[in-house]
């Protein structure tokens, strides 16, 4: 993400999720909103110039840097061929959680889904609450 300005916009998020061109995309992308807006109590803004939805907002230092820099506590992004969905701790030490999850892969810190169908949503709410709760504790 070197180079990117990620930080909160102006930007109406729902004009951001009805100008999404798949259907099936923008319908997993509006219940996203509502199920990480239930659980994280914070308002949904845009992020950035490649659209990130993120709820929330914390300010952390990269290593050996001493610039701060602002990002969500939770969020999504709906890209061309997945939901890309950003959590604040290292879900892939979660095997058992993950196990149960569904068809998706990860990285440390982010969730990529095909679609909602493939993936068990009682769970996803499960690693979001774990996601609220380890970046507010901190």
């Amino acid at each position: 993400m070197a180079g990117l300005v990620n930080k909160e916009t102006k930007k109406s998020v729902s004009k951001f999720i009805a100008s999404i061109d798949n259907k099936s995309k923008r319908e997993d992308s509006q219940i996203l909103l509502q199920t990480i807006q239930e659980i994280t109590g914070f308002e949904p803004k845009v992020w950035g110039d490649n659209y990130f939805i993120g709820f929330g907002k914390y300010k952390y230092h990269r290593k050996n840097s001493k610039e701060e820099y602002e990002w969500f506590h939770v969020g999504f992004a709906p890209r061309k061929n997945k939901l890309t969905v950003y959590l604040t701790f290292d879900i892939s030490k979660e095997e058992e959680i993950l196990s149960k999850l569904g068809k998706c892969k990860f990285g440390k810190g982010c969730l990529y889904i095909n679609k909602l169908a493939d993936i068990d949503l009682a769970i996803l709410r499960q690693l979001i609450e774990k996601s609220k709760d380890a970046r507010w504790h901190q």
